[in-house]
């Protein structure tokens, strides 16, 4: 790894910004690459606490939701609409899980051509224990106390309802709601 920086690159490209163009956007180009940076940052800290029980966080994730439905399985659909992420993407997680031995295909005993992806009692077993890692880590977001990362979730509430994550509940942020098209971003 590269030595860190005499400078934040960030607030560098916020000054050129300001310098270059009349507008009112430089907060929001700060915003973005700080939020982009901050994923950057995030998902290699968890891809690297996870590493050693052979999953990334996006399988994790997937793992997780498998782990929590109510029978262990769920269609490779509803894993993609709940992940938010396109169906190929959930594929190729799903198939990596297969590998590992922590999930199993099974068709749907209600619609034979439908096929779950199932967690087998090894996936469980690592589903917790990856689990309780990444709680000891607090998902990586060291040194962000717990009310920053409180904070965080808040302010990206509104982003979030806006691209149709989810219905934002009635109140003062339900305002900042603007239809944006996000969806299909790849694991």
């Amino acid at each position: 790894m590269s030595p860190p920086l005499s400078f934040d690159p960030i607030a560098e490209a916020r000054r050129q910004w300001d310098d270059r163009w009349d507008t009112d956007a430089t907060p929001s180009m700060a915003a973005v690459s700080s939020i982009m940076r901050a994923q950057q940052i995030v998902m290699a800290r968890l891809n690297e606490l996870l590493e050693p029980h052979d999953l990334t966080f996006p399988r994790y994730e997937a793992l997780m939701l498998l782990f929590y439905s109510r029978k262990g399985e769920l269609p490779l659909g509803k894993i993609s609409e709940r992940l938010q992420v396109h169906r190929a993407s959930v594929t190729n997680v799903i198939d990596k899980l297969l590998d590992s031995g922590y999930v199993e295909r099974v068709r749907d005993g209600r619609d034979r051509r439908a096929v779950l992806a199932q967690i087998t009692g090894e996936g469980r077993l690592v589903a917790r224990r990856a689990t309780k890692l990444l709680n000891t880590a607090h998902f990586g977001t060291a040194p962000l106390d717990p009310q920053a990362c409180e904070e965080i979730y808040r302010v990206l509430m509104p982003l979030r309802a806006g691209a149709g994550d989810y219905e934002l509940p009635p109140g003062p942020a339900a305002a900042l709601r603007r239809p944006i098209s996000s969806r299909g971003a790849s694991r």
